[in-house]
């Protein structure tokens, strides 16, 4: 499927005491959407559910995201999440470390689809 990346976001996201990778994953990605509000997919007259949007999380046990529960952060489109080794662990005396996730947000169109 041909397709057009239109629009990158990044956020970071935190789990302070918990070691929680796929809840600071998931403040990521909402750090990325709330700043904006995207009428991307309405600019080229194609609707939400159109968008492509891809979602990296980078942190730094990659295997300990649920990466199919934080495709719910999205309320629309075609989604797709992946993690990867990045992020950064913060260490804390005598407790679980810091959590500190990255998030980028790719949102792509299917602009040769539309064409009639």
């Amino acid at each position: 499927m041909p397709k057009h990346r239109l629009l990158t976001e990044f956020g970071i996201g935190t789990s302070l005491r918990r070691e929680d990778y796929t809840e600071a994953g998931r403040r990521a990605l909402k750090d990325a959407l709330w700043r904006n509000s995207i009428n991307l997919a309405e600019l080229f007259g194609c609707p939400k559910e159109a968008m492509i949007i891809k979602a990296e999380i980078a942190v730094q046990q990659p295997d300990q995201v649920d990466c199919d529960s934080l495709k719910s952060v999205f309320p629309y489109g075609q989604i797709t999440v992946s993690a990867t080794h990045g992020g950064l662990n913060v260490p804390r005396p005598e407790a679980p470390p810091t959590v500190i996730a990255n998030a980028a947000i790719s949102v792509s169109l299917d602009l040769e689809a539309r064409d009639d």
